[in-house]
């Protein structure tokens, strides 16, 4: 828990500096939940806006302080008048052209979950976590207790959930002034005690004090009553407006047509949703500030390095091996052993040195247990102790190694498997494949395995032919890929996890596949450096030729164009820098369906998430997705990051007009949609509406972004990582906070069909292995038709704290086998009670609240028949639709 009985001043002068720097840079552009929202009330500033504003704000404070290792300090007379860029930020720290892409992904994450307050059933209509209905001291206990489950579980490692506490943390927090009347109060710094939880908040209404008088006009500014009582508004008619109380007010508030009519929240600019919108920016500026505080205090109390890592403040990735340690992968161990050392070596000290380890081996029937760490001495300790030993026979226990490094590995990461076996845990492939895509990490399978070789490795049984399917489909859903190689060339063709940390983009090839005498076409920018043509299969001969009509065939050594290594069927060329800018053709003859693969360095690249826009409910905004579903009208938000990588300073930003979805994996367009900007320019932020008809069938698409240079020139972007339409929406929540040790934690289940009858097995699993019971096996869904269940979770005495729970939650259509299943996961943390940590029990109204109208727990299976959909915009429904589990993607854009 954050407690302390100091001042602001503790925090020291840098702070105070920064606070007053602040007041000199302009938000980009409380409070409505994201840019979404500006549609409803232009000019507004949102939760968003404040959470990434302050987020930059400390992230300057934190490199003034620290300067970059080898350049020269940063100057805070170069940022002042400016609006803040994490792209700028980190061209300046770090270097020109280092990649901002994990940290503002990072800052998206707890951004939604800030936003997701207003639309999770468990979070949107409770006064405490709103500092509504004068529920002023529980809501500092909520609020103090979400800032130290943040601090908890960043030092558990698991950032994903710190920064969802984080967003929910702040989320409060900016509430505060949005919906109290402290800047009525004349106010004019945030408040001092809000952050520490030792001194009391004083001068608190009463509930016999009345607190508004009556106001019939949109526009109440002289609705309070001459007092210095500090107060907040009443929502809705849970719990229910004494009298002479003030409402929240707005359109959508029940509450504000009872007498006193009118309301005092500062949410927006538009007199329709806020009845004190003249004082939005003055609660929004003191909201500012107060995030700036509580960023600090999480920086003081985690340290300038947990800090960093609780917000990725850095352009480097994470290295992760899933390791086979049976008896014949003793080459393969020492490959994955030269490669880590080169990288630990080679960074060191340097802004691409990796912030995170993670390392699981496997063997069979065994798995793990995971090693995690951010100390790269740690790491190659753990891992030079590894060694082949025993075993031998196939198959391998892979997929249940490589779920384990899933669940601990950051969002955006690459995770290398090195094996020469098939995997025992086939059945495991579906869940793996959307776990990938749940956490955007990529993954490459590295196997010493001919597949169609009959002899070497002994095995328990006639294997198949397609053994190493499953590997191919987890390839193909994350992003990555699987080589085939031989034991002498594993050394070399290892060299590819040193280029993936390096944080290359893969480029589109057109087509997607080799097709016999038809070249893959692919475009090179002037913004792309350092690209690779890796090329893998039986072989006879291939060639590359630039847009000037220059080729360059398969032999080994320097050309023309680059230069080109062979590793048995594996072949790599590096092409020369600068490359001559346009379209380039690669044309290969081979026996069966070789790979082709093309990577390059760049700092243009985006970020995406998608959403349901809810834009008539007293918070309009986009409710995030972690994949678009089936037969429903959904937005894609785009974030493109270094928009400050152009080849010439004054030239024009680069900008994307279309994206466009193919099919995976033999990429016929299913469509083409514009993209609209969201914003000032500078900030990238670009959304598409994507229509039903174009998100009907469930299945695999990529996305790709069509747009121009600063010079005309054109730019062709390719997400990481496949998406997938999924049948059916499934919604997993659990309960706020954490988890302790001999309890049972009751889970909410939702399922929602939009695009016609499903007919569904439900199965659940959790990781470690706790007691699991549900209520829900199979349902039964027609269009627009949704169902709740209950789970119950027993964590056993012996749960060990800080530990991560994963519950895994998996539809299954009954009737037909080709629907892939779909999947929700949610994380959990197992925190036991430590002294320093205990948080003041929370003092409770008389006055009834109710924290959510859904029946989420209640005993008995409920189903909602034409509520799942029926419109997005004007249906209630969709202000109760969400769940942890749509949060848990939202690391990845």
């Amino acid at each position: 828990m954050l407690t302390t009985d100091e001042p602001l001043s503790h925090l020291g002068p840098s702070l105070l500096l920064l606070l007053q720097l602040q007041l000199l840079l302009a938000p980009a552009s409380a409070f409505f939940p994201n840019i979404w929202s500006l549609l409803a009330a232009p000019g507004s500033i949102t939760h968003q806006d404040l959470t990434e504003e302050a987020a930059l704000n400390v992230t300057l404070q934190l490199f003034l302080e620290q300067p970059p290792p080898g350049r020269p300090p940063l100057r805070l007379e170069d940022f002042l008048g400016r609006t803040l860029l994490a792209d700028n930020l980190f061209a300046a720290y770090f270097g020109p052209g280092s990649p901002s892409r994990r940290f503002r992904a990072a800052l998206g994450e707890v951004s939604r979950a800030n936003a997701a307050q207003d639309f999770l059933p468990t979070s949107r209509n409770d006064p405490d976590l709103h500092f509504d209905a004068e529920r002023l001291g529980q809501g500092r206990a909520r609020l103090v207790g979400a800032l130290g489950e943040t601090v908890v579980a960043a030092r558990a490692l698991d950032h994903s959930l710190a920064r969802q506490r984080l967003g929910a943390a702040l989320h409060a927090l900016q509430d505060f002034y949005s919906h109290s009347n402290w800047v009525e109060l004349g106010e004019q710094q945030p408040h001092p005690h809000l952050l520490w939880p030792r001194q009391g908040l004083r001068n608190l209404a009463q509930v016999d004090d009345p607190t508004c008088s009556d106001c019939d006009e949109w526009s109440c500014p002289g609705n309070l009553l001459g007092f210095t009582l500090l107060t907040s508004g009443y929502f809705g008619t849970h719990p229910s407006k004494p009298p002479g109380k003030c409402s929240h007010g707005g359109h959508f508030d029940q509450s504000s047509s009872q007498p006193p009519r009118g309301g005092i929240n500062k949410d927006s600019t538009c007199p329709g949703f806020s009845p004190h919108h003249m004082l939005h920016l003055q609660a929004a500026n003191l909201a500012l500030l107060a995030s700036i505080q509580a960023f600090s205090l999480l920086r003081s109390r985690l340290g300038d390095r947990g800090f960093s890592r609780l917000l990725d403040i850095t352009p480097a990735s994470s290295l992760s091996f899933v390791l086979d340690t049976t008896g014949s992968m003793g080459e393969e161990i020492n490959a994955a052993k030269i490669q880590a050392r080169h990288i630990v070596e080679q960074r060191r000290g340097g802004p691409m040195e990796p912030t995170h380890y993670v390392l699981v081996p496997f063997h069979d029937p065994g798995f793990g247990p995971v090693f995690t760490t951010s100390d790269p001495d740690s790491f190659w300790q753990q891992l030079n102790e590894i060694h082949a030993l025993g075993g031998g026979d196939e198959p391998e226990m892979c997929l249940s190694a490589l779920e384990l490094a899933l669940q601990h590995t950051p969002p955006l990461s690459d995770i290398f498997v090195f094996t020469d076996a098939s995997p025992k845990d086939a059945f495991l492939t579906n869940r793996v494949e959307s776990l990938t895509q749940e956490r955007r990490c990529r993954v490459t399978f590295l196997l010493t395995e001919d597949p169609s070789r009959v002899q070497g490795r002994p095995r328990r049984e006639v294997l198949s032919p397609l053994r190493f399917e499953p590997y191919e489909a987890v390839a193909l859903a994350s992003g990555g890929e699987v080589i085939f190689t031989q034991d002498q060339y594993i050394q070399d063709v290892a060299a590819i996890v040193g280029d993936s940390v390096a944080d290359l983009v893969t480029l589109p090839l057109e087509p997607p596949v080799v097709v016999p005498e038809r070249p893959l076409v692919f475009s090179v920018d002037g913004l792309l450096q350092r690209v690779t043509v890796r090329i893998h299969g039986e072989v006879s001969s291939f060639w590359i030729r630039n847009p000037a009509g220059v080729s360059q065939g398969q032999e080994e050594g320097e050309g023309p164009l680059g230069h080109t290594r062979r590793f048995g069927q594996f072949w790599m060329v590096r092409m020369n820098d600068p490359l001559q800018t346009g379209t380039w053709e690669i044309q290969v003859t081979a026996k069966g369906t070789p790979r082709v693969r093309v990577q390059a360095q760049t700092s243009l690249d985006f970020l995406f998430h998608f959403g349901i826009p809810m834009e008539d409910g007293p918070h309009p905004g986009l409710y995030p997705l972690t994949q678009p579903v089936a037969g429903l009208q959904t937005q894609l938000l785009v974030e493109v990051t270094g928009l400050g990588s152009r080849g010439n300073p004054g030239d024009p930003l680069p900008h994307f007009s279309h994206v466009v979805l193919r099919g995976v994996p033999h990429g016929a367009e299913l469509g083409r949609v514009p993209l609209e900007p969201m914003g000032p320019r500078e900030r990238g932020l670009l959304a598409a509406s994507l229509p039903p008809t174009l998100l009907s069938t469930a299945g695999p698409f990529s996305l790709e972004l069509i747009g121009q240079d600063g010079v005309g020139q054109g730019l062709h972007r390719v997400a990481p990582q496949p998406c997938a339409v999924v049948p059916v929406l499934l919604e997993l929540s659990g309960p706020p906070g954490f988890l302790a040790p001999g309890t049972e934690a009751p889970l909410s289940l939702r399922i929602a069909s939009f695009s016609g009858p499903q007919d569904l097995d439900l199965r659940t699993s959790v990781n470690p292995s706790f007691a699991l019971t549900s209520n829900l096996s199979r349902v039964r869904l027609e269009q627009n038709e949704s169902a709740w269940g209950c789970l119950w979770l027993k964590v056993p005495d012996t749960a060990a704290s800080d530990s991560v729970v994963m519950v895994t939650v998996t539809a299954m259509d009954r009737e037909a086998s080709t629907v892939p299943p779909t999947h929700t996961f949610l994380r959990l943390l197992v925190r036991g009670p430590t002294p320093q940590d205990q948080l003041p029990a929370p003092v409770h109204s008389t006055d009834p609240v109710l924290t959510t109208t859904s029946p989420a727990f209640h005993l008995s299976t409920l189903v909602t028949p034409g509520r799942a959909g029926g419109g997005l915009v004007g249906n209630p429904w969709w202000g109760t639709v969400g769940a942890v589990l749509l949060l848990l993607g939202l690391a990845s854009w």
